[in-house]
């Protein structure tokens, strides 16, 4: 299976976004320069619909960050095929591949569409698919949802999260794992803390499973 990297940026408590979940600018320049050399060294970038949508990241590697980039494999998780055809992820400049549910695939330009479940995307069977496409690292966005259904399924490597300065709050702010999170500690997962780097305006955390 591809090794998962999951990394995100969050406030000081806890959210990736505000209340009405407008995108906010949290990681800081030399921040940004890291998670662009981090997409540089994985084989595949991947986020969910919603984060296509609120967004529209084109999911590259910038020169600006890295000379001559080697852009990894954009994967888009989305299970009723939702992906707007104007996005950024679908100009063409990387090869995009995007998992949908059975009776929900259709055409988009620019991508592959792979049916993976029938619900909902089926995780593991997803993992499989990238392996037998031979991407050994894959890099894991978000948002909060998406990362809830790696951690819980236990897929999870590696866990990076970048601290900011800002305060965001609100009860139905974003956080980095959504989802319906876990009932009882003993099923907390626990990592190992195998790194920490001050930057101008935060802190990077780096665990492993």
């Amino acid at each position: 299976m591809p090794r998962v990297i999951v990394n995100c940026a969050m406030s000081v408590d806890g959210k990736i976004a505000s209340r009405i979940r407008k995108q906010v600018q949290l990681s800081d320049e030399s921040d940004m320069a890291r998670v662009h050399r981090l997409r540089n060294d994985c084989d595949a970038i991947l986020v969910g619909v919603d984060t296509v949508i609120a967004d529209d990241s084109s999911l590259l590697v910038k020169e600006k960050y890295v000379d001559n980039p080697r852009q990894p494999v954009r994967i888009i998780l989305d299970s009723k095929c939702r992906t707007p055809p104007d996005s950024r992820v679908l100009d063409g400049k990387s090869r995009t591949i995007i998992f949908t549910t059975q009776g929900h695939e259709k055409p988009l330009e620019n991508a592959e569409v792979i049916v993976c479940g029938t619900d909902q995307i089926d995780i593991k069977q997803m993992l499989a698919h990238l392996d037998k496409m031979e991407i050994k690292t894959l890099l894991v966005e978000g948002g909060g949802t998406i990362i809830w259904s790696f951690v819980s399924g236990r897929h999870v490597d590696e866990f990076k999260v970048f601290i900011s300065s800002k305060l965001i709050g609100g009860v139905g702010a974003p956080t980095p794992m959504d989802g319906s999170g876990f009932e009882d500690e003993s099923e907390f997962p626990e990592l190992n803390l195998i790194r920490s780097t001050m930057s101008e305006s935060g802190i990077l955390l780096e665990f492993e499973a």
